[in-house]
């Protein structure tokens, strides 16, 4: 071959069969002694902020100006660190009612004053908490909300389809009114307790008519008036993952 002629470029590296490379980054390197190169590292121009600014004053013997702060400082300091809370956009929704949940399933209470009870269910409210009744006759259990983390369902139901549930029973029904502390040294000194909050005549009303529908879907199911008004508890030897409820 001549000196004019030009040969074929082939690179060092290449795919092989199945796309593997033939030469692995660390070969390479080595093969284009990249490490005898120098690093060029560009340094970027860092513009401090002006954090001062001169200010002109009047009168003869202020000096004519003074150089102040662009951001005034705070004059107070907490003297102890106080987490804040950081503002977000998110709300929280109500959780889905679970497939085992239904309209008239006996439940059983896990936590709360009246733990161990078996309840029935009537709906879910819009906060996703579920309302629920003893009913009150049977085991002493009132209209109240729950939430389904502390509840086991059943697999005793009743039919729900005749019962009315008056549609004021919602979330403003349970919530309490907050008292006003009064600042009067009279009201300070006086030993009142802690007082028990009484329910509403419009809620006793609504208990009224609630149970008096549940007893009558209750008593269509054999045992089940002595079910209710039992409580539920484990017995040594039991386990709750191994009971079919």
């Amino acid at each position: 071959m001549g000196d004019n002629e030009k040969t074929a470029h082939s690179p060092r590296n290449r795919r092989l069969a199945g796309g593997v490379m033939r030469h692995s980054r660390s070969a390479m390197y080595r093969k284009k002694a990249l490490y005898k190169r120098k690093k060029s590292v560009v340094q970027k121009t860092q513009v401090k902020e002006k954090r001062f600014k001169t200010k002109p004053i009047g009168g003869e013997k202020n000096g004519k100006e003074r150089v102040v702060p662009f951001q005034k400082r705070r004059r107070y300091y907490p003297t102890e660190d106080i987490p804040r809370l950081r503002k977000h956009r998110k709300r929280p929704k109500p959780a889905k009612l679970r497939a085992s949940i239904r309209a008239g399933t006996v439940l059983i209470l896990l936590a709360g004053a009246h733990r161990g009870k078996r309840v029935i269910f009537l709906k879910q409210l819009p906060s996703g908490l579920l309302l629920v009744t003893g009913p009150f006759k049977l085991n002493g259990c009132p209209l109240r909300r729950v939430d389904q983390s502390y509840v086991i369902a059943t697999k005793t139901q009743i039919s729900l389809n005749e019962i009315k549930i008056p549609e004021r029973l919602t979330d403003k029904t349970f919530k309490r009114e907050k008292k006003k502390k009064s600042r009067r040294e009279e009201d300070m000194f006086e030993s009142t307790g802690d007082e028990v909050p009484k329910p509403t005549p419009e809620r006793l009303e609504d208990q009224k008519i609630v149970d008096r529908q549940v007893l009558d879907a209750v008593k269509e199911v054999p045992q089940l008036k002595s079910y209710l008004s039992s409580i539920f508890s484990l017995k040594k030897g039991q386990y709750p993952h191994s009971i079919l409820f």
